[in-house]
């Protein structure tokens, strides 16, 4: 993490707060005056500044006005004197974070500190999201996931994505199919290609053909020109056909023939156009034992079959996921992401969660908006038999959030999470190791 900047001139408040920092765990350089700090600033840039308003040369408000030509986004914490306030709240206004008027206690001064830190690590963190959101790179697919079934499914995602096979993808509404066929895509030597994505249950059944295959000028009543198929579309790439149970049979037999000749014919065309693409398909339920998808076509597609958990599954990748999600809408919104409060973080590890992970990203985002992840669909069940999990797994969960969350807020101080959580350092220790987690994973 990058250091804090203490500016005093005096010197016995200086030594003081050297020890306050240190004993918070809390890297600090100190100055005498604002000069000497911005020399220091060409070669290390500090995570917050705190000066005095008072100093030789140049004053703390000059110098919040000049870091703030070169860094508003740097948070300044002014050290005041009882007849200076006015001129403390006039610095508010004009961009500083917060002021401490003298004589302050340790506490007060750690607490704003580290209050100053958090919100600068956070407008980072969504600056550099808004930015790749921004551009043609995006986030790209993220298969986010600790749990047992999610590292599974990346580790078989790695090792079928640059190959030629067909995919089928089966999972519940929400939970994330098309991101894991985008996944297979850009992991694929077929990445600079098009990804085609078309959902088989909103197309209506007398026009899925012409959408699919394309047809020819003439060919039927309103086909006034040529028009090119989403398979010629995927030409180089990959086609992915969401809902795939939703095709009309008919047209499951040409998909078939396609499937095996490589090749495709236009409606109304003779002429077969040799294909080079890759097919993944997704369902939401069991294909073999459905009486309206063809057997064949089923063992067509399925020659890799990668199964997505519904998010009730892996409740334990809830706050991780949250927390991406709130960091995306944070960025899409141009808001900052706020620290999820302890009842909301036990909400969301007791809830159902019937739209899997569509639904925790629209809670997510609701969050940001309104405050609140109010709007959860309801169930009449206990919360505990919604989890569908033992008490004592859904405990194990929340600890390790809860400790997740503290690591994270204090950079990965052990001093200052032993302070948060009030466990004793052994036990703080044994836990993160229970959990499988470690410090430097959380440091700035």
């Amino acid at each position: 993490m990058s250091p804090v900047f203490f500016i005093d001139d005096e010197y016995d408040l200086r030594v003081a707060n050297q020890q306050t920092f240190e004993l918070a765990d809390i890297e600090a350089h100190f100055f005498a005056d604002a000069e000497s700090a911005l020399v220091a600033m060409q070669s290390t840039m500090p995570i917050v500044v705190i000066t005095d308003i008072r100093l030789p040369g140049i004053s703390g408000q000059q110098l919040l006005t000049s870091l703030a030509k070169k860094n508003a986004d740097l948070p300044v914490i002014l050290i005041t004197g009882h007849g200076d306030i006015s001129m403390a709240v006039e610095a508010i206004h004009e961009g500083a974070y917060d002021f401490i008027e003298k004589p302050f206690s340790a506490d007060r001064l750690i607490e704003t500190t580290r209050k100053a830190i958090e919100k600068h690590q956070l407008v980072i963190e969504n600056k550099s999201l808004k930015k790749a959101l921004q551009s043609k790179d995006t986030l790209g697919p993220r298969i986010i996931g600790n749990t047992a079934s999610m590292v599974e499914l990346r580790q078989m995602v790695a090792q079928v994505a640059d190959t030629q096979a067909d995919i089928l993808l089966f999972g519940d509404t929400g939970t994330g199919k098309e991101l894991v066929a985008r996944s297979l895509h850009e992991q694929s030597q077929r990445s600079a290609n098009n990804f085609v994505a078309v959902n088989c249950g909103a197309v209506p059944e007398n026009l899925i053909e012409s959408e699919l295959f394309g047809h020819e000028k003439g060919a039927f009543t309103g086909a006034d020109s040529v028009r090119i198929g989403k398979f010629e579309y995927a030409q180089g790439g990959t086609l992915f056909l969401d809902e795939i149970e939703s095709m009309p049979l008919q047209t499951q037999v040409r998909l078939l023939r396609v499937l095996q000749e490589r090749s495709v014919e236009r409606v109304g065309s003779n002429t077969a156009i040799a294909l080079d693409i890759r097919i993944i398909a997704a369902t939401k339920i069991d294909l073999m034992s459905s009486p309206d998808f063809r057997q064949d076509l089923f063992y067509r597609l399925n020659v890799v079959t990668l199964k997505l958990p519904s998010l009730k599954q892996r409740k334990q990748d809830i706050p991780m996921l949250f927390h991406h999600f709130l960091l995306v809408a944070a960025a899409r919104y141009g808001k900052a992401a706020p620290a999820l409060p302890s009842h909301d973080l036990q909400a969301l590890l007791t809830h159902d969660w019937p739209g899997n992970v569509r639904e925790l990203r629209n809670a997510a985002e609701r969050f940001i908006l309104l405050g609140s992840i109010t709007g959860l669909s309801h169930q009449d069940k206990n919360e505990t038999e919604q989890a569908g999990l033992s008490l004592s797994t859904q405990v194990e969960a929340f600890e390790k959030s809860l400790i997740e969350q503290a690591l994270k807020l204090t950079g990965g101080s052990i001093k200052d999470s032993m302070s948060t959580l009030n466990l004793a350092r052994k036990t703080l220790y044994d836990k993160m190791q229970k959990h499988g987690l470690e410090k430097k994973n959380y440091k700035g």
